[in-house]
């Protein structure tokens, strides 16, 4: 069937063993405090989308289609969640609010749209999408409006992952033999790549920094959860684990990591880990395939995170910017004498 001919291609680039009915999503991590983790479950029949605390507690579907529901991505706000559907007879982009409720369909084309990924303003959305003939990374406004390939290659890109600072989009191509990680500018220029290996890299994952990108491989026999510096330098294997460890998503605050783990091939679970891979907890635990996890990114009210601007200055920390959330900030603001104020931002 045509709507599953993403999912096919990928199967067949990536493994011919792993037979879990979808296709996957890549994430950015947006600077915050800690939300909720949305994913996708085969708990009640088919996929749908599923929220948790970041405990595994309060597990909660908020989609109810009878098709697929799949590969949830939280808006830079958390307050909205971009995920895929056939439900309209191909896989398109959805968007939700965080609470399920308002489901629109963004893409709205013959062609199978997947894969979502905010840009860090909140403004655009970049998916995988086979309309000319294989899968390009493409851009489009939140609205749906002025959608753009822009990777623009004749071999397959997916699995699109923005930079927290909007600067970059980090993809996986097979455009030099195997799945490798690549990384362009926001307007498809400069397309270079960052892995350099045999074997199989996948699915890149932004650190809410900036300065670090995680993702899958099988590398060391197994796929496994690895993270290098953003310029690809020091590769280092996280999960470490027999197992099959896929799909990186960081928690706002970049002190962990969640993945899907599956043991023999059977079912994936939704586990966390500190990020130098300690703590390794099992979170969703069911029996169901649970996987496709992305974190959602909460500013604390007169809160501030504070984050290195990476990216923006080539590589060097230099720079330390104030995220403030909400009218209990800004009146906090306004009672420190010179003026003082800040506006809410995503920068890395």
């Amino acid at each position: 069937m045509r709507r599953l001919a993403p999912f096919c291609l990928f199967l067949a680039i990536v493994s011919a063993t792993f037979a879990f009915g979808v296709a996957q999503p890549a994430r950015a991590a947006f600077p915050g405090a800690n939300g909720k983790i949305a994913f996708s479950s085969a708990r009640d029949g088919n996929y749908e989308i599923y929220v948790m605390n970041a405990d595994g507690s309060g597990q909660a579907r908020l989609t109810t289609d009878t098709h697929m529901d799949w590969s949830p991505a939280w808006s830079p706000d958390g307050s909205k969640i971009a995920f895929s559907s056939d439900r309209d007879g191909n896989m398109d982009i959805y968007v939700m609010n965080a609470d399920g409720s308002d489901q629109v369909n963004l893409s709205n084309n013959a062609a199978e749209d997947i894969e979502p990924t905010w840009s860090p303003d909140g403004s655009k959305i970049a998916f995988s999408s086979e309309r000319d003939g294989n899968l390009d990374i493409y851009v489009m406004n939140v609205d749906g409006s002025s959608q753009v390939n822009r990777s623009n290659n004749a071999a397959d890109e997916i699995f699109p992952a923005w930079s927290p600072n909007g600067s970059k989009i980090a993809f996986s191509s097979d455009r030099d033999g195997p799945l490798e990680i690549y990384v362009m500018n926001a307007d498809g220029s400069g397309q270079t790549r960052l892995t350099t290996d045999t074997s199989i890299d996948f699915y890149p994952a932004w650190s809410p920094d900036g300065s670090k990108i995680a993702y899958s491989s099988n590398r060391d026999g197994n796929y496994e959860i690895y993270v290098i510096n953003a310029d690809g330098s020091g590769q280092v294997n996280l999960s470490n684990n027999a197992a099959e460890e896929m799909f990186p998503a960081w928690s706002p605050d970049g002190s962990k990591i969640a993945f899907s783990r599956t043991h023999f091939y059977w079912n994936m679970d939704i586990y966390v880990m500190n990020a130098d891979g300690s703590g390794q907890v099992n979170l969703s635990n069911n029996a169901a395939d649970d996987s496709m996890c992305d974190w959602q990114p909460l500013q604390p009210v007169g809160g501030i995170v504070e984050f290195s601007d990476v990216a923006r200055d080539s590589g060097s920390s230099t720079g330390t910017y104030a995220a403030l959330a909400g009218l209990a900030a800004a009146a906090l603001l306004a009672l420190i004498a010179g003026g003082w104020y800040a506006r809410r931002r995503r920068l890395s």
